[in-house]
């Protein structure tokens, strides 16, 4: 966790000193849907949350370089089978995305475009639902080999789209494709998040 933190640190003062122009920051938050993908027609969506602080390098007017950090509510639902009930599959994680992003200026604001690799930390995560002996609820296991749940670190693509008012005010919305089996113990599982919402950048 610390070497992520550090190395994001040391990207965003690189960054900011190759910028042309001033160095620009942003907020956005709103819901997630993910799911997992396993091969199987197995899960499906559950909701979640976002946050995410981002600094904006500009390469030129029209492209720049956004790094950040982003507080990311993933997980999927369990489809119900013969013997358990529909289970809820809950993770923290602190992603650190760096997207390219073009803007296309109009008379009140810009669209924009952009995408980029992630990678990703697992914080915690909750497993529950109902089965035929009742209701559970058990903590997530990060980890490889036997006994874990879930690797804890995900790397994949981010893409996002949206529309900014120059006074600062965005909609936007993404999609992140994790390309990391996070399986532990063979099979495969993983990312895939959809999300819309609301921000503000200067």
């Amino acid at each position: 966790m610390k070497k992520l933190l550090l190395s994001a640190a040391i990207l965003f003062g690189s960054l900011g000193a190759f910028a042309q122009g001033g160095l620009g920051y942003g907020l956005r938050a709103g819901v997630n849907i993910p799911k997992y993908s396993t091969g199987f027609d197995e899960t499906k969506s559950n909701t979640g949350f976002f946050l995410t602080g981002y600094l904006d390098a500009p390469i030129s007017p029209y492209f720049s370089i956004q790094p950040g950090l982003s507080l990311q509510n993933k997980g999927t639902k369990w489809k119900e089978t013969d013997v358990q009930g529909e289970a809820k599959e809950s993770i923290m994680t602190i992603d650190i995305p760096v997207n390219a992003v073009a803007k296309f200026p109009t008379g009140s604001g810009n669209f924009f475009l952009g995408a980029g690799p992630y990678v990703g930390f697992g914080l915690s995560g909750k497993y529950k639902g109902e089965d035929a002996e009742g209701k559970f609820e058990n903590d997530i296991k990060f980890g490889s080999g036997e006994g874990k749940d879930l690797k804890r670190t995900d790397f994949g693509v981010n893409f996002l789209a949206g529309y900014q008012l120059t006074n600062g005010f965005q909609i936007n919305a993404g999609y992140g494709l994790g390309l990391t089996n996070l399986a532990p113990n063979g099979g495969s599982v993983k990312n895939r998040v959809w999300s819309v919402g609301i921000g503000f950048g200067l």
